[in-house]
């Protein structure tokens, strides 16, 4: 079996390429083959695998090629984030949008030129595509069947994506199937682009040593998961039949609905009050205003009959993060020097 997994480099990809590794298998095959494509290179434990090959550079310049390469499977999670989308437009229509569909056409092309069955695709959408509208008020939380409206760029982009997808797998192009991923966290290393960055910036940097900027106010509510539970999800969905997904519009993956005081909370629990101290407040309203068009929780009910389930708890989340700080291979016990 080959796969392509887009943005194979980032944290979920990487993380999603290692756990699809460690099973050996997808759908009942074995995996030969995992492609990599990102616009960086993928960590070094990633890229010493043997049935790792890495491909370094745009997606939108790679898909002309990807048009003879036959793949049994492809995860396309690459993708710029939320803030980059709202501060350049061009960049998210382009990262989002036109490499979405550039790589359809090359899946297309395999089906329609030369006769291969439709490929297999797992698309990494966002509770972003939902938002308040006057006309359709944004329920406490949402789920599978709530109507997304979306109020971002990036969340726009996104559900057209769904779209695209949908229609393809209509007309027999690819097998797709879009998933809805909360907010993963906590992700490790410098904060990135995404508006959402501070849900791990306030547990991972002060694990550091270092102070955190809490950007919004603490009883903000959003739904959050570890890359584990996401992980699994995007498997499970791949794995899944039509019948079990059912239909074509896009599912959430199941999230821990939390606010950031109790993420705060959980952190003291873990880690102890001094950590939790070095989280100072002050409010970037940029930040607060796009946050605030976000859904507060979510409901998961296709990705339950997945067999899919959220976190227990957010303290379990902080220590999963601790735990693979230390691991011996994809670790950085630096990450934890603020940890007495």
């Amino acid at each position: 079996m080959r796969l392509l997994i887009t943005g194979g480099a980032g944290f979920v990809g990487a993380r999603l390429a290692r756990a699809l590794l460690a099973r050996g298998a997808l759908d009942g095959r074995r995996i030969e083959r995992i492609v990599l494509a990102d616009q960086a290179a993928p960590p070094a434990w990633l890229a010493a695998e043997a049935r790792v090959e890495a491909r370094v550079g745009p997606l939108l310049q790679a898909c002309s090629a990807l048009r003879e390469e036959p793949f049994d499977g492809v995860f396309h999670l690459a993708s710029a984030v939320s803030g980059e989308c709202e501060l350049d437009f061009d960049l998210g229509m382009t990262s989002n949008l036109d490499s979405t569909r550039a790589l359809l056409d090359a899946l297309r092309h395999r089906v329609q030129k030369l006769g291969a069955a439709p490929t297999k695709l797992v698309f990494s959408s966002s509770i972003a595509v939902f938002g308040p509208d006057p006309a359709h008020p944004l329920p406490a939380l949402v789920g599978d069947a709530t109507l997304p409206t979306p109020q971002t760029s990036y969340g726009t982009q996104k559900l057209v994506c769904e779209q695209l997808i949908a229609d393809y797998t209509r007309k027999g192009f690819v097998d797709g199937r879009a998933a809805r991923l909360v907010t993963v966290t906590v992700r490790p290393g410098r904060p990135n682009g995404a508006a959402s960055s501070f849900f791990s910036g306030i547990i991972r940097e002060p694990l550091a040593g270092q102070e955190a900027v809490l950007p919004v106010d603490p009883t903000v509510s959003h739904p959050v998961a570890s890359v584990q539970r996401m992980v699994e999800g995007l498997i499970a969905v791949h794995e899944a039949s039509r019948e079990a997904f059912v239909g074509r519009t896009a599912l959430n993956l199941p999230g821990l609905n939390v606010t950031v005081q109790q993420m705060l909370d959980a952190l003291e629990a873990v880690a102890g009050p001094a950590v939790r101290a070095r989280v100072r407040p002050e409010r970037d309203e940029r930040i607060a205003g796009i946050v605030a068009n976000w859904p507060r929780g979510v409901t998961f009910a296709r990705a339950a009959a997945l067999g899919l389930r959220p976190d227990a708890g957010f303290e379990d989340i902080v220590r999963q993060y601790i735990a693979d700080c230390r691991d011996p291979v994809i670790g950085n016990p630096q990450a934890l020097k603020g940890l007495a």
